[in-house]
């Protein structure tokens, strides 16, 4: 099985199932024993079909003689998948993307005249190419809904909208951060470029690299070490703003998995102290474990756990307590290509749970210690609101000026939303609450 058919089995599972693209083509790849090369051309056009959906059916539109809502649902797939390779990848030849792509639908759509219809069309779309009427709405021309362009507009600081648009519709940066427990950033660089992995440094942020030519990140030997974790710079930025000290103090991460953010609090305490990663599903509780475990860091201990239960032993109890909690996710479209087409409705009771579990977590603060809420969403009503509710029903806590590298502006609300498109990271929210002595 070619990277091809495993895209388009991907595209198909998102559409019947709603599974998540990047949880099952992870699972394809693997099951089809792609090559590291066929599973980078199976990402790219799976996440690029995604990423282009409303854009392709627009140039659908002009290419097809009858209407877009006749077209079988899998001869729609494939015809995507042939038109994101004539139009974005100039790499495939044309003839490649026609003949694969006639070849899939011959085998997925029992119609007969599948192939013929699926033949013409992309022909059709080379002879075109160039030539056809480009995109004018932002829905369009981005694949977004409109429904999440209005909301992300009254959300959005003036001039945000597109750059976030655009940068939801790049391929990420594969950014990972040094265990510097067991290794320096210069040795790590030294160690990646041996396994023939192109290193750069980040701008902004210590300790990170930007990596290309990675193949599958999991088989570098410098990996199965434990001298690296993939994290985004948002999700560690947050973690540096709780200001952890290297001493023995007690860290509570309510809502931890995979874990990223106690990988990140493990190595500023320098090893030290105590961390607790919670997660309310077992099974991620062992990723929590596992991925400790491959980094040597002993100081965290997973546990399984609610983050709207309390816990009588940890009330009152703990130095730092790190809530990144449940969101919509609008803030991580790029990673996640397929969030942009959530039905926005289910999102309504996202901010009752997130101020539920920020009240509860916020029991478990020592006086004099830090609460750090956060969320990878740029929606006001689940940052901004959230904050002005919890300090309104918690007048024990207020709002701390975040610690933050020179490249941001700095402000003394003690809240940053970090926006796609701005300083090449995920949409982020971060705020640092003090309990008052």
């Amino acid at each position: 099985m070619g990277a091809r058919e495993t895209a388009l089995n991907a595209l198909m599972a998102c559409r019947k199932d709603g599974a998540w693209s990047n949880g099952v083509l992870k699972d394809y790849i693997h099951r089809d024993r792609l090559d590291s090369r066929d599973a980078a051309l199976a990402t790219r056009l799976c996440y690029g079909v995604l990423q282009n959906r409303q854009k392709l059916d627009f140039y659908l539109k002009q290419l097809l003689t009858g209407k877009l809502s006749n077209l079988h649902p899998v001869v729609r797939d494939v015809l995507h998948l042939g038109l994101y390779q004539i139009y974005e990848l100039d790499k495939i030849p044309d003839s490649a993307a026609v003949n694969e792509s006639v070849t899939l639908v011959k085998k997925y759509c029992k119609n007969p005249k599948a192939g013929g219809l699926v033949n013409g069309v992309l022909r059709n779309a080379v002879r075109t190419k160039g030539s056809l009427q480009e995109p004018v709405s932002y829905a369009d021309r981005y694949s977004h809904p409109d429904e999440l362009i209005s909301l992300l507009k009254a959300n959005l600081p003036k001039g945000k909208l597109e750059p976030m648009l655009q940068a939801n519709n790049a391929s990420p940066q594969t950014v990972v951060q040094v265990n510097t427990l067991r290794i320096s950033a210069e040795e790590l660089a030294k160690r990646l470029e041996k396994e023939h992995v192109t290193v750069h440094p980040h701008d902004w942020m210590t300790d990170c690299f930007v990596l290309s030519n990675t193949g599958n990140l999991e088989n570098l030997p410098s990996f199965q070490d434990g001298l690296f974790y993939v994290q985004d710079p948002a999700a560690k930025l947050s973690v540096l703003c709780a200001d952890l000290p290297k001493e023995d103090i007690r860290v509570l991460d309510c809502c931890s998995a995979p874990g990223g953010k106690s990988f990140a609090a493990a190595i500023a305490m320098g090893g030290k102290g105590q961390i607790t990663s919670c997660d309310v599903h077992a099974h991620k509780t062992s990723l929590i474990e596992n991925g400790a475990k491959r980094l040597g860091l002993t100081n965290i201990t997973a546990r399984q756990q609610d983050a709207t239960e309390n816990v009588a032993e940890w009330v009152e109890n703990m130095d730092v307590v790190i809530a990144d909690v449940p969101c919509s996710g609008l803030g991580i479209i790029r990673k996640k290509p397929d969030i942009r087409y959530k039905n926005l409705s289910e999102l309504k009771e996202l901010p009752k749970l997130q101020l539920a579990i920020l009240k509860n977590q916020a029991a478990y603060v020592k006086p004099g210690g830090v609460l750090l809420y956060s969320t990878c969403t740029v929606l006001k009503s689940e940052n901004e609101e959230i904050v002005s509710k919890f300090l309104a029903e918690t007048p024990n806590f207020y709002t701390e000026k975040l610690p933050l590298p020179a490249i941001f502006e700095q402000n003394d609300t003690g809240m940053l939303t970090l926006i796609p498109g701005e300083h090449d990271t995920d949409g982020f929210f971060i705020c640092r609450l003090r309990r008052k002595a």
